[in-house]
């Protein structure tokens, strides 16, 4: 098992930055890709980012087109989403989660990994 807990979201004017970090505890952090995901309201869930377990390889959705920056700290257990030039679009709740390797489809993280933390709400204002 993995436990994930996020930092708090906020509320931030579009065209702000935030960045979110996400703790990982359970089993050995570096073993496990680490992606994040966003949720609007009735919407569905959809992927933003995920970094691989060996820390090499990153995606992106393609709506991020450069503005948010996924990294992440083993020594800390933790994983990192900054993210900049925020939209009011922006706006939804952001989840971090876990698994053996990044499931992608055309570069865009599938929100089908087996471990979520709570997740966090993000509201970007106009």
């Amino acid at each position: 098992q993995v436990q994930l807990v996020e930092s708090r979201g906020g509320l931030v004017q579009a065209g702000g930055s935030l960045r979110l970090s996400c703790a990982a505890s359970g089993r050995t952090f570096s073993n496990y890709a680490m992606g994040w995901f966003r949720q609007a309201p009735g919407k569905e869930r959809e992927g933003v980012s995920c970094i691989s377990g060996d820390r090499r390889t990153k995606y992106y959705a393609d709506f991020i087109k450069g503005r948010f920056t996924i990294s992440s700290d083993n020594a800390k257990n933790t994983v990192y989403l900054q993210m900049n030039s925020l939209r009011p679009e922006d706006t939804a709740v952001y989840y971090c989660a876990a698994d053996e390797y990044c499931r992608t489809t055309g570069g865009t993280p599938l929100p089908v990994m087996p471990y979520w933390g709570k997740g966090t709400l993000v509201t970007v204002s106009s």
